[in-house]
């Protein structure tokens, strides 16, 4: 009896060693981190299969924040509103009764002059240098078609008298353009450079109603414009995200930033693209 008790624990020391390990050598696989970085990529330019509601669209997600600044520019341009583009001007001329500057016509691109200073610091960009272009040359094409239509269909005076040719603010559309832009391309890396972009361009609306060419009206829609420029850019754009730009060897595209002196002496400058091809 007792050798028969022995081997009938022999046997299930066996079988439980032979069981638990088993079991503690499972483990559950661990899932990778999400890449942000590339998020936007589709090399093969295919759409994924993912079901959605409508309201939770690309387009619609581009177009509701240029939507509501566009229809409030809208529903207050020839002085309409609940508050008017008078009482708006009556109140910023309370607190900037004779200030008047050009810094407007300048800050208009500060944003791409952000945008080429932190591309040639090494911080990396959503999309490679050449795709960045293509996008701004579309944006920049939407934005000065719409902008232009739109003034001489509605041919609202500025509040200077100088023209018909107020609303919506061109100057304002270029400069959130050009935020957006910033924003788009650097937001994974931080969103400080948008943060910053955005500023600028809220100071050339502001100086624009200051300066007593643009309502309140036109400077909101302006905004409007801009930044719905720049989202139909990136939308409609359909080149390889992350892939470099099929060039010939030797040819490089590259932001720039050049200074020089005016003919009255002043420093100035502004931010260009170099293109180079060196032969062999």
């Amino acid at each position: 009896m007792p050798s028969s008790i022995a081997r009938s624990v022999a046997l299930v020391a066996v079988w439980a060693a032979s069981i638990f390990p088993a079991f503690s050598q499972v483990v559950p696989p661990v899932a990778a981190p999400a890449d942000t970085t590339h998020k936007f990529e589709n090399p093969a330019g295919v759409s994924p299969a993912v079901t959605r509601p409508w309201y939770k669209g690309k387009l619609v997600k581009a177009t509701i924040v240029p939507a509501v600044l566009i229809t409030y520019g809208a529903l207050h341009a020839n002085n309409r509103g609940f508050y008017t583009n008078e009482q708006a001007n009556r109140d910023i001329h309370k607190l900037f009764p004779t200030y008047r500057t050009r810094l407007d016509d300048i800050l208009i691109f500060a944003p791409y002059a952000e945008l080429g200073l932190v591309a040639l610091a090494g911080v990396e960009s959503r999309d490679d240098r050449l795709n960045t272009f293509l996008v701004v040359l579309k944006s920049e094409a939407i934005m000065l078609t719409t902008v232009f239509a739109v003034k001489n269909l509605v041919r609202e005076p500025r509040p200077d008298g100088s023209d018909n040719l107020s609303f919506p603010s061109g100057h304002t559309a270029q400069a959130f353009l050009a935020a957006s832009i910033v924003h788009t391309e650097f937001r994974d890396k931080s969103q400080w450079y948008g943060i910053g972009a955005y500023t600028i361009a809220t100071s050339v609306a502001a100086l624009r109603m200051i300066n007593s060419k643009h309502w309140q009206s036109d400077v909101v829609a302006g905004a409007g414009f801009g930044i719905l420029s720049a989202h139909l850019g990136y939308l409609t754009h359909r080149n390889r995200w992350g892939r470099k730009p099929l060039l010939r060897e030797g040819m490089s595209f590259s932001p720039t930033w050049q200074t020089g002196y005016t003919p009255a002496g002043n420093l100035a400058g502004g931010a260009g693209l170099r293109f180079t091809w060196q032969l062999h």
